[in-house]
């Protein structure tokens, strides 16, 4: 099964609005003047919430072909939860992904498998595709856990039916540090991953999933990740927030020949 490429940008908690306007321009701008296909390889960015409706204004008045997602979603869907985000609102902004268990949402707000899981069920409540975040610590990693990510993905999915999914792996060791899995260490767990699903889901479904590798990833490696048979994509993180190097890594199959 040909399974599209998936370039998504991780913006956390940076850029204000008016920022975030003028990043999405000089992103499609600079993929437009290289003649990018967008039918070829999608590329997402989920921007902070507060930037949402500018994000999509501009998208939707200019034609991008770029695609909105969000960083995260309540497993609420409306009441007294305040700070919440409910997917309804995502998907009234014309957002199509959403992250859901981060890394960062599931060591600095303690979220475990079973919050991740109501959120996979809220966003499909509300046709959001979930972007599902695993990954190991270094600790964990050196251990020998090395089948934690697949333990982390059949829990969130366990008991839910859904169509459509994006899994991120993202080795926790590996975000924002600079240290970088290679991309047959990255393959190995992927793989791992997507005979998991097999297992559980079925093959057609684990055929079909787009799995994404994500932690410190750059214009200068991308190519590496790309080349493996299991690797979909990428999920970036601080290098999504500069225009070119992000366009750069969106044009990884030039790099490839292909």
């Amino acid at each position: 099964m040909t399974r599209t490429p998936l370039i998504a940008g991780n913006w956390k908690m940076n850029l204000d609005h008016q920022q975030a306007i003028a990043l999405i321009q000089k992103i499609a701008w600079t993929l437009s003047d290289a003649d990018f296909d967008y039918e070829a390889v999608e590329v997402v960015v989920t921007p902070p919430f507060t930037d949402l409706r500018s994000a999509q204004t501009l998208i939707d008045a200019e034609g991008f072909k770029i695609v909105l997602g969000a960083q995260d979603l309540s497993d609420n869907d409306s009441g007294a939860f305040t700070g919440d985000i409910s997917g309804e609102f995502l998907s009234r902004l014309n957002c199509q992904y959403v992250l859901v268990g981060h890394s960062e949402r599931r060591t600095i707000h303690g979220e475990d498998d079973e919050k991740v899981r109501l959120k996979i069920q809220a966003a499909i409540r509300h046709n959001l595709i979930p972007i599902l975040c695993v990954g190991e610590t270094l600790e964990q990693r050196n251990s020998g856990q090395m089948d934690l990510s697949v333990k982390q993905t059949l829990a969130a999915l366990e008991g839910v039916n859904l169509e459509n999914l994006v899994v991120a792996y993202e080795p926790v060791w590996a975000i924002g540090t600079g240290e970088v899995a290679s991309a047959e260490q990255a393959e190995e767990v992927i793989s791992m991953i997507r005979k998991g699903l097999a297992e559980s889901k079925g093959a057609e479904f684990a055929d079909k999933t787009r799995i994404l590798y994500g932690g410190s990833v750059k214009a200068n490696n991308v190519a590496s990740f790309m080349k493996m048979p299991n690797i979909d994509g990428v999920l970036v993180g601080g290098a999504s927030l500069d225009s070119e190097e992000f366009a750069n890594i969106a044009r990884y199959r030039e790099h490839i020949g292909v």
